[in-house]
């Protein structure tokens, strides 16, 4: 720790190793919070390069980790000071000894929780313009070959009444469906990580996934990527599909087959929206660009300025709750059952 001298009385400041990338300090946190941050910490930068070389002669330092660096025993066993690590990508990566960090009591967060009321906002108005096909009443009007009354809706239909699937009920899902519950209360949940109790409690029914792909009218993604559950999304679901239904994934593209869901889409007959997919940026000459059928957003869900913001006050909220020792509750906390499956594929662009 650093010692500050005040009026003869020694004040002691903890220290962050700052190790963010892709994030910046500055897009994490506000002019307002960068001050408070550093007015209440002493921050020693990681550098680009040579990162094992720096944490093996400043890891013993450090109270916090602000960021998701590859940590394993060895580098965690000279941390006898550390508190915590802050995961400002904010997806549990598979380079932590995270069994090292239960047992030693070092908590691992991170800043997910952020991003849910946005991705769920533009989930529900990519919904909206699918199913009134507001994009493409757009681009027909700019064309001058737009299409007027009734004309322009023979395909469309409300969202009022319709039967939801969401596919994870995690922080996503949470934020999602109370936006929804003024359209429709029929909400069907799969997700085999939460018990059947919690979503009845929700008011929603726990149904298998053969039957939310054959029943379902609109199905969210909105699942986090495991080691299970790779490629789960396959042509046998996806053919399961109605005419007309609606497929919108918001959560990990890995978890989707993306070759089986392009050829499902050919087909014609369903709708598609996704902010992700398995390689981004996405190849200008990558066929997909061309179906029909589909809405596209270029990973841009969650990317808002106040979102960023939002990381930094609730990193700064959970580091005084544990310096106070107390559990942090504003960032999502590594779990011991289920940290170990996660296999989230870090982004590169913010």
């Amino acid at each position: 720790m650093q010692r500050i001298y005040l009026n003869k009385l020694t004040v002691k400041k903890h220290i962050v190793i700052s190790d963010p990338f892709p994030r910046r300090l500055d897009l994490i946190f506000s002019k307002k919070k960068l001050k408070e941050l550093k007015s209440k910490y002493k921050i020693i930068s990681a550098p680009k390069l040579n990162k094992k070389d720096f944490y093996e002669k400043n890891i013993h330092k450090a109270t916090f980790i602000m960021g998701q660096p590859d940590l394993d025993k060895n580098l965690l066993s000279k941390a006898s000071k550390l508190k915590c690590i802050i995961n400002v990508e904010s997806n549990f990566i598979d380079n932590i000894d995270y069994d090292y960090c239960f047992k030693k009591k070092i908590d691992v967060i991170a800043t997910s929780p952020v991003f849910a009321k946005p991705v769920a906002e533009i989930a529900l108005g990519m919904t909206l313009s699918i199913l009134r096909n507001i994009h493409n009443a757009h681009i027909d009007f700019v064309k001058g070959k737009e299409k007027y009354g009734l004309k322009s809706n023979l395909n469309a239909s409300l969202l009022a009444n319709k039967k939801i699937g969401l596919l994870g009920f995690g922080d996503l899902a949470k934020a999602l469906y109370p936006l929804l519950l003024p359209f429709t209360k029929n909400i069907n949940v799969y997700d085999p990580w939460v018990p059947n109790k919690i979503i009845k409690k929700a008011g929603f029914k726990s149904i298998n996934l053969n039957k939310m792909f054959s029943d379902c009218e609109i199905i969210y993604v909105l699942a986090t990527i495991t080691t299970k559950n790779k490629n789960l999304i396959n042509k046998k679901l996806l053919n399961k599909m109605k005419p007309k239904s609606v497929f919108v994934l918001m959560s990990r593209a890995a978890i989707v087959n993306f070759v089986d869901l392009k050829k499902r889409i050919k087909k014609g007959d369903i709708y598609v929206a996704t902010d992700v997919f398995p390689e981004e940026p996405v190849k200008k000459n990558d066929p997909i660009r061309k179906l029909k059928n589909i809405l596209f957003s270029a990973h841009r869900a969650g990317a808002l300025e106040q979102a960023f913001f939002d990381m930094g006050d609730i990193v700064l909220k959970d580091m005084n709750l544990i310096l106070k020792k107390m559990p942090p509750k504003f960032c999502k906390r590594a779990q011991r059952k289920t940290v170990n499956l996660l296999a989230s594929k870090p982004v590169a662009i913010n």
